[in-house]
């Protein structure tokens, strides 16, 4: 298996080179936005397109089918290096750039939402939090092991009753002598049931929030499964339960306090959901175009009629769309100007796109959309579930309409 690393090489670039880096390639691309990637991002790119076409690809359907978190793909991810990629090589990232990271989550979303969300929670969420408020011996500890596989890690902010407004979270920790005392409860986490770590929001007995790493085998730790999924079902999901768990004071994050913490997170991971879900919409586009141009109904294939038409035409306007605003906003992070608001919208749109263009591809894939031998109907149960984390639709769309009036509508 290629790694990331590999694919860089001088001896890859050169190879790359000689075969030509045009869309005749494969990749949906009206607006020729390669022109705007750099040589390392086009062959990333190609490369996480190829692992995902051999280790994903060919089992999603069964995996989704099935309910089965293939838990085998953890280290398979950490060794091609789709785990922190924009975390220090030092710690095990990859240490690449933000386009970069947005191209990953891209393509293995094209393989499954589910998958991307296994990617992106180990990066975003719990590598993230560890290397940016992190000791150093905490980064020492945990980032390596992470970065391959070795650990699945998980990021408990959400509450049974407190998802929108985690300011109002319960879960709690206490001091006492040389550890603090954890209790509390997390739900629909990912990860959950299969994490050997997990980074906890939690308030303090002055009311301030801190982040506290977990680890599998703490006693009155527990990570029950969440069953019954119609979406993300080749994701593993669940609760983070703590009863009076001894947490060591070393595990405690120490470098920031308050909703700053969690919410830097869920930037990092928005971001990577900005990308990811446009992949989800390009395999339902590819899938759809394909269908319409081998399906004859009255003598021709159906993508020479009208409606059917005007449904691919909108279908890649607005992909291409999100594929600019993705890499402006690429551009944004890699130079430190990208805003809360600007990652928000853009998740936002990216997501609402995907399932409009998800629903269009059922459509014009007729009865065969609804069946395992597309993926159409398994993009759009899965988008269903990503329009709604990491932010609700409705709650993005307030977050700009704060930033542009100035005024908070949220309560």
């Amino acid at each position: 298996m290629s790694s990331i690393a590999d694919v860089l090489s001088p001896e890859a670039k050169a190879h790359t080179a000689q075969k030509g880096s045009t869309n005749a390639n494969g990749f949906t691309d009206y607006f020729d936005l390669d022109g705007l990637l750099t040589e390392e991002h086009i062959l990333i790119r190609q490369s996480i397109r190829d692992f995902v076409k051999k280790e994903i690809s060919p089992n999603i359907e069964k995996w989704a089918q099935q309910a089965h978190f293939p838990s085998e793909i953890v280290r398979k991810f950490g060794e091609v290096g789709a785990f922190g990629p924009t975390i220090p090589q030092g710690y095990g990232g990859g240490g690449l750039d933000y386009i970069s990271y947005g191209l990953i989550m891209q393509e293995i979303e094209r393989g499954d939402s589910g998958m991307r969300s296994t990617a992106s929670v180990q990066g975003s969420l719990v590598m993230f939090p560890i290397y940016q408020y992190g000791s150093e011996e905490q980064r020492r500890k945990y980032l390596p092991k992470l970065a391959s596989g070795e650990w699945l890690g998980c990021f408990g902010l959400t509450e049974p009753d407190h998802g929108s407004n985690p300011g109002g979270m319960t879960t709690n920790i206490r001091e006492e002598g040389d550890h603090y005392i954890l209790n509390g409860a997390k739900l629909w986490i990912s990860n959950s049931p299969e994490c050997q770590v997990a980074v906890v929001w939690a308030k303090n007995e002055q009311g301030r929030i801190k982040g506290v790493i977990v680890e599998r085998g703490m006693p009155g730790f527990t990570t029950p499964e969440i069953h019954n999924k119609w979406s993300l079902r080749a994701s593993t999901t669940g609760e983070l339960v703590f009863d009076n768990v001894q947490i060591p004071k070393e595990n405690i994050l120490p470098n920031v306090e308050g909703l700053k913490g969690p919410l830097s997170c869920l930037d990092s991971a928005r971001f990577g959901i900005a990308w990811g879900a446009i992949g989800a919409a390009i395999d339902c586009y590819e899938s759809a175009l394909k269908y319409s141009l081998q399906r004859e109904q009255f003598g021709k294939p159906i993508a020479g009629f009208q409606l059917q038409q005007r449904k691919l035409a909108e279908m890649i306007t607005e992909i291409t769309k999100a594929q600019l605003m993705a890499w402006r906003l690429g551009v944004l992070k890699n130079e430190g100007k990208a805003t809360s608001a600007q990652i928000s919208m853009a998740k936002r749109n990216s997501v609402d796109m995907a399932l409009h263009v998800a629903r269009e591809a059922r459509q014009i894939h007729g009865g065969m959309g609804i069946t395992g031998e597309y993926p159409i109907m398994r993009h759009m149960m899965n988008l269903e579930s990503v329009i709604t984390y990491e932010g609700t639709h409705d709650i993005h769309l307030l977050i700009t309409g704060a930033d542009i009036t100035g005024i908070q509508a949220f309560k």
